[in-house]
């Protein structure tokens, strides 16, 4: 999936990615273990992966987002 940073907290390392189909999905305490990223900027293009945690889907394995679909 791709999507596009809304907000993100990195001291508390909550936030909330776009999806391109406009729904969103969160990011949580953990989401970043494994990327390339230590923080995220609103506005910044991501592909990710989705995870069920605790019945919410959650935001992870976040890479460098392209422009091009």
């Amino acid at each position: 999936m791709q999507g596009v940073v809304k907000v993100y907290d990195p001291d508390t390392g909550i936030g909330v990615i776009r999806r391109d189909d406009g729904d969103e999905i969160e990011l949580r305490p953990g989401s970043l273990e494994g990327s390339l990223f230590r923080m995220l900027r609103q506005g910044q293009r991501v592909v990710f992966d989705a995870a069920d945690v605790d019945g919410a889907l959650v935001a992870s394995n976040l890479r460098f987002g392209a422009d091009g679909r």
